[in-house]
Parts: structure tokens; C-alpha cells; sequence
């Protein structure tokens, strides 16, 4: 500890507040806070001897630090919670999912209001109902909505369109709108309809359905089988709404509920939603961050973040499956973030310790899951390329691979294609085609010459592996061209289709890698994705070729106007539909050429 930061830390406050730590660039790496600064910062700087790694890591980084005074802890949370957003520092637990989840809008005070899905929820007095983990189906619960219950969908002013007079759109002709813009519905019997939305969205439907049952049977009974199909299609939407919320209790409870757990170096917050006593929906939030903190931080930090960002709601109940260190603090500033009283609770018993029971098991879970999909990632990616490697018998494991093939048709339009796989998995940025130059009719090995020695003796980054698609006659075009480049340290195979055997320098016999081994689907991975890559490219160069045959009759059309209209319209077809004018708009033409391409194909 240098002498400044002696100084600065001698005149520390006794008062609760927030500190920020600096390293020698000035970057904020970690923000705190501490209900008494003097003590807390200090601490950082005496015998590392009970310090965590993390926190050892993080103070031979310290070049200063900054403090911010304020009045109680919970002041202090508010604030920390702010400027770990803004910085975002290395030494922080760092939620990094930052999705803002859907919820129903509706404006009660107006007279007939839509329901609209927004992202955020603000205190502008109306209802929200949510939030929904799933977009789309959001999307889909909001048309069964309009399926039962005939609420307006447009935007217009309800106000205006009734003084003009104007007549209710098709909507009301099918039954989809009660068109209170032609004023056929009382406000009363509006928002009758809407208070059975929200009951229905709210997962309170249970009366819901026996009386579409009831209703059906009387129109059945009267032979109005019209109104007794129509009522059967609404009990069915209905019943398939309330079948995707999960009862979990009788009483209408409305909470958060989260549960923390990790798996080797993945630590997870897993929450589930519950409103109107019903789990409308789920979301497993990864979190990032060095050293070994203890599970009580962790949902500390996620707490912060997750409420500390805008367009949240903050529930009256949030449920945690473990304690998290300041739970009073916390607890206090989500009350006053709320503006109402906020209950944050570890529950022993009970339906809602069934609840963060349930969170618990469904985070174990899925970290196993996302544990087995790493693994299976490594073994196809990388624990492949090891074994591939110790197979092909390379010194070192490539970290590049780039895989050559060729296209034509009868010789023409000859094309060739490299993909590019890195630590096992695909790299398209940096895939690319080729038009062959040389007079190839059709010969793949010229072709192949062209492409790699194209490729070669271009600046940049330098295969660690070069894989030709074909047999013995390719890999002795690859080996001579690494050759004459004074690149011949570059590992190189081919892999012959037929038989899957790979063919290496200098061996006689090719080697055939044992099937369904991990290694020889990296190589036809490899492979196939090299031949779709060319043939893509092939057949786009065919299709140019046969517009451009038949624009090469057209007088006044030259190579740049068939690259012009070729942009344009595509196909042949759609110039041959074109007029006069849309064929003259095009940027590079006249209207003589306009009238030439017309004439041709109108004539």
C-alpha cells in the first residue's frame, strides 16, 4: 500500500456509504458498499492471510479508490446497485442477462382501453399484468384474448371516430370487436369484458369454464349450432391457456421466487414467477465472476442488479430458497423501490417452501444439463481435434482448419470453396469462394491448384491444418503447391467421399478413422459444409449465367445493364412482368434501353 492511499484510508469517514476501486488506467475493477467506510476499505489492505483469492487478485490491482458518503445502508444498496450497472467491474458478480421480460398493459381510466404488451413497466397508474418469460407466447395468449372476448385491437381515437360517425371495420362484421367506435357498447359492458381478460391472463379462470360449458349446451339444446360452435372454440382456447399456468396453490399469491446454485465454474439464479396463485413462467439467469463467493453473495449481487434495472416490478412477496447477506437492507430498499411494503423471505414451511424447492431442483437441473452440453461441445469440438490430431500423428492441436472442394456443371461456372472450422466449431466470417480463372472444363485438379495457390500467397492468417476434398491425385496438388510457397510445414490430409479414408503425405496406404469415432464427424462436418458452401455458390452463378443469356439478346444492353437489372428484379420473370416505367427507374438505365428490354419480351 503506497502512501496515498495510507493518507486516504486515515481519513475515511465512520458513515455507511459506497466505495469504488481504482486501478492504475483509472477503470473502476469493484464497487461496495459498507455501513462503516473507515473499517470496511481498510480491511482490504491488512494481512491477506483470511482473504479469498478473489479478493487477493482484486487488491494487487488497487491503485485508489473513491468513496461516496451517504445517510443509511439502504441509501448505500440503492447506490451500489446503480454504479454496478454503469461500470460494470471485473471484481463484481455480474448478472448478464439484461432481457426486460413482456407484460400486459391495460389502462383502466380510459373508456375502452386495449391491451398492449410493453417491456417496461412505469408508474403511470395502469394495469400490468406479468411478467412473461416467452415472447411469443405472449403473443399467442393475446389472440386467444381476442378469440373469447371481443376487445377492440386498433389504435385509433375511439372519441374522434364516434363524433365523424364512421362505420366499425370487418372485425365486428366477424365477431372479432364490440366496435365501440360506432358506440354500440356501453362503457360498463367494455370493461365487464376486460375484468374476464385479466381473471383469464391472471390464470383465474376456473369459473371461466364451466360457464362456456353451461353456455354451449343451452345454444346446443336451442339448435343454434353457430353460437354453440363459437362458444366451443372459445372453451377450447381457454382451456389451452390455463392448461400452460401450473397451479401451485389455492390462495392468490404473488411472488418472486429465486434459488442459487452452481456447478464446477457455472453458477446460476433460477426464478420462477407467480401470480394469482399460478407459476406463469420461468428464467435461468447465468452469472459471471471470478473468485469463490459464497452462495449468500451471489444472490446478494443478483438481487441488486435484478431490481436495480429499469422496467422490473417488484413483487409484494419475493421467496429465496437461501438467505442472502443484508436480507434487512435489501428488503428495506425494495419496499422503498416499491413504494409498498415488500416481504423478502427464506420459507421453512408450507406451500411456498414448495415453491423454492421446486426453484432449487429446476437450477440443479438445468446446470447439469448445460454441464452435459459443454462436455458434448468439448468431445465434438475440441476433444475431437485431440483426438484427430494424435490420429493425422501432428505435433500440435489445430487451432485452424480450412477445408477446400470444387463445383461445375459440365465444366462450366467452375467454382471452389473454403470453410474454416476453429477449435473445432465453424467460422463463417471467415469462409470464402472462388471463381475459377484457369480454362478448368471441369478438371478439379487445376481447379484445386488455382484455389490454393490463391489462397497461399494472400496475406494473413495461415492455416494450422489444410483438408482437400478428395483422394491420393488432390493431396499431391496440395503437397506441390505448399511447395513452391515455401510452406510446406503446414499439415495437410484429403478425405476421399467414397470410402471416408483420409490420405496422408508420404503413406501409401490412407488411414480410416473407426466409425461414429468423434473425430471422423469433425472431418465430415468439415467436409460438407466445404460442399454445401460451393455448391451455394455454384448454383447462384448458374442462375446469374442464365439471365444473363438471355439479356445478351437484347440491343442496348450491355454487361453493366445486366448487372443492373439482375440486382433488381432477380429473375427473368420478374423483368419480363416489369413496364416500361419500373424497367426505366433503375438506376443505370434509360428509357430507349427500357424499351428494348420490353419489346423483347413483349413482342
Amino acid at each position: 500500500m503506497n502512501t496515498l492511499l495510507e493518507d486516504k484510508i486515515a481519513l475515511l469517514p465512520e458513515k455507511p456509504g459506497v466505495y469504488k476501486m481504482l486501478d492504475d488506467t483509472g477503470a473502476v475493477i469493484y464497487v461496495g458498499k459498507a455501513k462503516i467506510l473507515k473499517n470496511r476499505v481498510r480491511q482490504y489492505f491488512q494481512s491477506s492471510k483470511n482473504h479469498s483469492p478473489k479478493v487477493r487478485a482484486m487488491v494487487s490491482h488497487i491503485a485508489d479508490f473513491e468513496t461516496i458518503e451517504v445517510h443509511s445502508e439502504v441509501e448505500a444498496l440503492s447506490l451500489e446497485s446503480n454504479l454496478i450497472k454503469e461500470f460494470m467491474p471485473k471484481y463484481n458478480i455480474l448478472l448478464k442477462d439484461d432481457k426486460h421480460f413482456p407484460y400486459f398493459r391495460i389502462d383502466m381510466r380510459q373508456d375502452f382501453p386495449r391491451i398492449e404488451i410493453v417491456r417496461r413497466v412505469k408508474p403511470d397508474g395502469a394495469t400490468y399484468l406479468g411478467p412473461y418469460i416467452v415472447g411469443p407466447s405472449v403473443q399467442e395468449e393475446l389472440r386467444l384474448v381476442y378469440d373469447l372476448f371481443p376487445l377492440r385491437h386498433c389504435k385509433k381515437n375511439i372519441a374522434h371516430m364516434q363524433a365523424r360517425g364512421e362505420r366499425p371495420c370487418l372485425l365486428h362484421h366477424v365477431g372479432k370487436c364490440c366496435a365501440p367506435c360506432s358506440g354500440t357498447i356501453s362503457r360498463e359492458q367494455y370493461h365487464a369484458y376486460l375484468q374476464e381478460a385479466i381473471r383469464l391472463l391472471n390464470g383465474r379462470s376456473g369459473d371461466l369454464i364451466p360457464y362456456l360449458s353451461k353456455k354451449m349446451q343451452e345454444a346446443s339444446d336451442s339448435l343454434d349450432f353457430e353460437r354453440a360452435a363459437l362458444l366451443r372454440d372459445k372453451l377450447k382456447a381457454t382451456m389451452a391457456l390455463t392448461e400452460k399456468q401450473a397451479a401451485i396453490s389455492a390462495n392468490d399469491l404473488t411472488a418472486d421466487v429465486f434459488a442459487v446454485d452452481s456447478l464446477h465454474d457455472a453458477r446460476m439464479v433460477f426464478a420462477l414467477f407467480v401470480r394469482g396463485g399460478k407459476v406463469i413462467g420461468t428464467h435461468a439467469f447465468p452469472l459471471e465472476g471470478d473468485g469463490d463467493d459464497a452462495p449468500a453473495e451471489w444472490l446478494h449481487a443478483f438481487l441488486l442488479q435484478y431490481y436495480g434495472q429499469g422496467g422490473i416490478e417488484v413483487p409484494p412477496v419475493i421467496l429465496l430458497a437461501q438467505p442472502c447477506t443484508d436480507m434487512t437492507e435489501i428488503e428495506e430498499w425494495l419496499t422503498d423501490k416499491r413504494r409498498k411494503r415488500t416481504v423478502l423471505t427464506v420459507p421453512q414451511r408450507g406451500i411456498k417452501h414448495q415453491l423454492t424447492d421446486m426453484a432449487m431442483q429446476n437450477c440443479a437441473a438445468l446446470l447439469a444439463k448445460n454441464d452435459k452440453i459443454r462436455t458434448r461441445e468439448w468431445e465434438r469440438g475440441e476433444g475431437a481435434l485431440a483426438e484427430l490430431s494424435g490420429i493425422l500423428g501432428l505435433d500440435e492441436i489445430p487451432s485452424r482448419i480450412e477445408c477446400f472442394d470444387n463445383s461445375h456443371l459440365m465444366g462450366t461456372n467452375t467454382v471452389a470453396s473454403m470453410v474454416v472450422f476453429r477449435d473445432g466449431k465453424p467460422d463463417k466470417a471467415a469462409y470464402r469462394h472462388y471463381r475459377i480463372r484457369s480454362e478448368a472444363d471441369g478438371d478439379d485438379l487445376i481447379a484445386m491448384r488455382e484455389v490454393l495457390t490463391r489462397r497461399l500467397s494472400a496475406n494473413g492468417e495461415l492455416p494450422d491444418l489444410l483438408v482437400l476434398d478428395g483422394g491420393k491425385t488432390q493431396l499431391n496438388v496440395g503437397i506441390e503447391v505448399l511447395s513452391e510457397l515455401n510452406l510446406s510445414h503446414i499439415p495437410i490430409c484429403a478425405l476421399a467421399e467414397s470410402d471416408e479414408l483420409i490420405y496422408l503425405p508420404e503413406q501409401d496406404d490412407p488411414i480410416r478413422i473407426p466409425k461414429n469415432s468423434a473425430p471422423l464427424h469433425l472431418i465430415e462436418r468439415l467436409r460438407d459444409e466445404a460442399h454445401r458452401f460451393a455448391i451455394s455458390y455454384h448454383r447462384n452463378l448458374r442462375s446469374k449465367s442464365a439471365l444473363f443469356s438471355v439479356l445478351d439478346s437484347i440491343d442496348g444492353i450491355g454487361e453493366k445493364r445486366k448487372r443492373i437489372l439482375f440486382d433488381t428484379f432477380l429473375t427473368v420473370e420478374r423483368i419480363k412482368a416489369a413496364s416500361i416505367e419500373e424497367l426505366a427507374a433503375v438506376k443505370g438505365m434509360t428509357l430507349p434501353a427500357a424499351q428494348s428490354v420490353y419489346l423483347y419480351f413483349h413482342s
